[in-house]
């Protein structure tokens, strides 16, 4: 079975939802597993974590975009991965990327392209969507890759709504077949 960690941190409960949409599409995938790794208040992972990402096959990464990157808890997180980057333990791991904002830009792309950095800086191999937008005059809010994003799957939840209310449903759906991308390009590349 290919493993799929998908390691994040949610400040208010949106990204975290986005991350379980993300972990139940890779899950879906045949020949693998999903589990979430959630980045502490303090920027920690849980006792056991870095032995999960070490014996992941695929790793995807997930944070919410504030004032254009990561938050400061999964940069203390990414800060601590220089152990593994030292030895190149994550060299030839599928990487692949994750992010929520409450603009419908809000720069995530810069967020994306952090993660994507961190992942080259691990001699990483990046997964994107795989995923046309919808960007057609009948498009509506709730079509898969809404957001249009290719270099990783990204959602829009408003400000003033609570986990329950965004994610939209066509944000999580495109963040379940994004993670089901990742799972099945693991899954192939175990062989």
């Amino acid at each position: 079975m290919a493993k799929i960690v998908v390691v994040f941190h949610s400040g208010y409960g949106h990204t975290k939802k986005q991350a379980e949409a993300v972990a139940a599409g890779a899950a879906a995938a045949k020949g693998a597993t999903a589990e979430l790794l959630a980045v502490s208040a303090e920027g920690d992972l849980p006792d056991g974590g870095w032995e999960k990402l070490e014996a992941a096959d695929a790793i995807i990464f997930g944070a919410p975009t504030y004032m254009g990157s990561v938050p400061w808890q999964f940069k203390k997180f990414a800060d601590a991965t220089s152990k593994p980057w030292f030895t190149q333990a994550w060299k030839d791991k599928i990487a692949a990327g994750f992010t929520n904002s409450a603009s419908m830009n809000g720069d995530k792309l810069s967020t994306l392209h952090y993660l994507f950095t961190l992942s080259m800086q691990h001699s990483m191999i990046w997964i994107g969507t795989g995923l046309m937008p919808s960007n057609k005059k009948d498009a509506t809010r709730n079509d898969i890759n809404y957001v249009a994003s290719f270099a990783g799957a990204m959602a829009q939840s408003p400000s003033d709504s609570s986990p329950d209310e965004g994610p939209l449903p066509g944000d999580l759906e495109t963040a379940k077949l994004f993670g089901q991308r990742v799972a099945d390009y693991a899954v192939k590349t175990r062989g």
